[in-house]
């Protein structure tokens, strides 16, 4: 799939997801056969752009790939401003947030509350699409609720104001993550637009990866909570879409090897303190099966100390070996 300039090496991609897909995480995804991997949100408030936490999420440093940023917020003018900060810093396509389902988000009129408003959503597209020499991407919900499902009607605004690639959960603001995701509509805006479509929900095998492109007509998927804890997943849904059929498992020495050289990033790039606290979490979704009881987990979130949480992975892969 083509991105203006820009060819991704495969047709799938990592889902932006806050507090999940930073470098590291990223990285790892990309080495596994993701062809882009989307940044973590960033607000188009100007006054924290400078906050540790922002500048930690403009952090590319050394990243291979395409980097595509996503801005979320509901003032033109701001987004526009946003854009143009996060071009100079380096991105090279900027995404714009219209799926978040957040309440916080959402509160500000940003994410999925955008799509109540479509007169407000073609000024935003309009305003960021001016604003940048890059190309500009969006992502969007089939609409604000299932009776609300105006899916087709956005994409129609996004092709027509320069949006060069729309991915969407098919979901609505109102269904969260609740349910099934549905995919008529993804395969309507396909349908309704020459641009390419990303689709993106549900999508946790390779086998369901096939389905979804097949059913939709999508030119590619979008992968976010399948990939948490499971970033080979790429690899497995790579290799079944060029194949058709399913790679020999990666090795487990190998995932263990991968797990504690992510644990060992995140201490790099957090430093000490705030990188244990994040390994806890992508500890516990990718130990979530062979650590059933939780038992492991519970004694892991107890640790402090960089070095003794590794300590701690390398004797409980040697336990269950």
């Amino acid at each position: 799939m083509q991105i203006g300039p820009y060819k991704l090496s495969s047709p799938l991609l990592v889902a932006p997801m806050a507090g999940v897909t930073d470098r590291p995480f990223r990285t790892l995804c990309l080495r596994m056969g993701a062809g882009m991997a989307v940044s973590e949100m960033m607000s188009s408030n100007p006054r924290v752009w400078q906050s540790e936490k922002s500048l930690r999420r403009m952090d590319h440093e050394g990243e291979t790939g395409i980097r595509s940023v996503q801005i979320a917020g509901a003032d033109p003018m701001l987004m526009a401003e946003a854009a143009q900060f996060n071009v100079s810093e380096g991105a090279q396509i900027i995404d714009i947030n219209m799926g978040c389902p957040a309440k916080k988000v959402n509160k500000k009129m940003a994410g999925s509350a955008l799509l109540q408003y479509p007169q407000l959503v073609q000024e935003i597209v309009t305003a960021v699409v001016k604003a940048v020499s890059v190309p500009v991407t969006l992502k969007i919900r089939t609409g604000w609720d299932p009776d609300h499902r105006n899916g087709v009607h956005i994409a129609r605004i996004a092709e027509d104001c320069g949006i060069q690639a729309l991915a969407v959960h098919g979901r609505t603001r109102a269904c969260m993550y609740k349910g099934e995701a549905e995919y008529d509509t993804i395969r309507a805006i396909k349908q309704a637009v020459s641009i390419p479509i990303i689709a993106n929900g549900d999508i946790d095998s390779p086998q369901k990866a096939r389905f979804v492109l097949d059913d939709t007509g999508a030119d590619a998927i979008m992968i976010g909570r399948a990939a948490q804890g499971r970033p080979w997943i790429f690899r497995e849904i790579r290799h079944y879409l060029e194949q058709g059929t399913l790679p020999v498992p990666l090795h487990k020495d190998l995932e263990r090897a991968m797990i504690r050289e992510h644990v060992t990033a995140l201490h790099a790039f957090y430093g000490e303190v705030l990188g244990v606290r994040i390994a806890r979490k992508h500890v516990g979704w990718y130990l979530k099966d062979s650590d059933a009881g939780r038992d492991f987990r519970s004694d892991f979130n107890a640790i402090d100390d960089a070095e003794q949480q590794l300590d701690a992975l390398g004797h409980y892969f040697a336990n269950i070996a």
